[in-house]
């Protein structure tokens, strides 16, 4: 039987036959925060006594949800996120550069990859065929040092998309209907695959646009 994206990814990565429920470990290709996660991440990552980044040039932390800063204690968060990506190497995207969805997508995530952030919309990189999952700061910051991380195997939902969008409909209204029907949680831990001829005729706007909502039914 054919196996589904993500387990095409993880079996990849891993160079293993998984299936969903296996327990793999897997390298991690970017690891990324912002500046409302990244600091807790940080302290984790100070705190787990590691000595250094196992990809400092894939390690990326973003400013960019509370930019510039309203209030001096995220002025505080930033200057510390600053100061962290200097000494130890890692990526600053600093204020104005972009949200940090849109920078992955832009510069750094490709199909195939395995990509873990401290935000629950990390998962926008899976409209580029990449494997993309949110997670806990001190998950992030252990593969900020180690260079890996542990996943259970998803089981996935496929979804089949005819046709092509009419007038006025998006890809947006797209997603909130399929939440809709799943449930705000009725795709907790698992991944969501799309294909077929509506797939096709999307943009990569649209698609990115579709994975970055995903999450809002569990996936």
């Amino acid at each position: 039987m054919g196996k589904t994206l993500a387990e095409k990814i993880l079996s990849e990565k891993t160079s293993s036959d998984v299936k969903p429920g296996d327990i793999v470990v897997s390298p991690v290709d970017w690891a990324l925060v912002q500046d409302t996660t990244g600091p807790l991440t940080v302290r984790e990552f100070l705190a787990l006594g590691l000595p250094k980044l196992a990809n400092p040039s894939h390690t990326i932390l973003f400013i960019d949800h509370a930019a510039p800063s309203p209030q001096k204690q995220l002025s505080c968060d930033h200057t510390f996120l600053r100061k962290f990506a200097n000494d130890y190497g890692a990526v600053l995207s600093d204020v104005g550069e972009g949200v940090c969805h849109q920078i992955m997508a832009e510069r750094y995530a490709r199909p195939g990859d395995v990509i873990v952030g401290a935000d629950s919309h990390t998962v926008t990189a899976g409209g580029l065929g990449a494997f993309a999952s949110g997670m806990g700061s001190s998950d992030v910051a252990a593969a900020f040092g180690l260079g890996k991380t542990w996943f259970r195997v998803p089981e996935t939902f496929f979804i089949r998309l005819s046709g092509k969008l009419q007038k006025n409909v998006t890809a947006k209204d797209i997603i909130l209907y399929l939440i809709g029907k799943i449930g705000a949680d009725g795709a907790t831990y698992k991944a969501l695959e799309f294909g077929g001829e509506g797939v096709a005729g999307m943009s990569v706007t649209d698609r990115l646009t579709i994975a970055n909502m995903a999450v809002e039914a569990g996936a």
